[in-house]
């Protein structure tokens, strides 16, 4: 059973820095995508930067140029970086797993296992 349990989150002010880190645990091989998704009282989960086994890391428009995701296949931990932070990013950011080939960015629904989450709140 996989899971992954997030970390890092808290409140900044606007222009500062926070890491976000998610340990995953009961992956059973390596076929598999990765991605941190955020989600703002009222309004869907959105994805902000993905693994998806392919290419380069994928990235929402909104944070291209200040997030990066990353991993660390022995510490089978995944972060994401997050610099210049704005207040629109506030929301609670969970990491998330899928099938290798089945999860795409646009569809929340087509991952399989998430976090429980963490807060991120920047003040102006």
């Amino acid at each position: 059973q996989v899971q992954l349990v997030e970390s890092g989150g808290g409140s900044v002010q606007a222009g500062g820095s926070l890491r976000l880190s998610c340990a995953a645990s009961g992956f059973t091989d390596s076929n598999f995508c990765m991605a941190w998704f955020r989600q703002i009282s009222g309004t869907e989960r959105e994805a902000v930067a993905a693994l998806l086994g392919i290419g380069r890391p994928w990235y929402a428009d909104s944070v291209k140029g200040r997030f990066t995701i990353s991993q660390d296949v022995a510490k089978k931990t995944l972060y994401l970086q997050m610099n210049n932070l704005k207040p629109e990013d506030t929301g609670t950011y969970y990491c998330t797993e899928g099938a290798l080939g089945e999860c795409t960015a646009r569809d929340a629904r087509s991952w399989l296992n998430w976090g429980q989450g963490t807060r991120v709140t920047v003040s102006s």
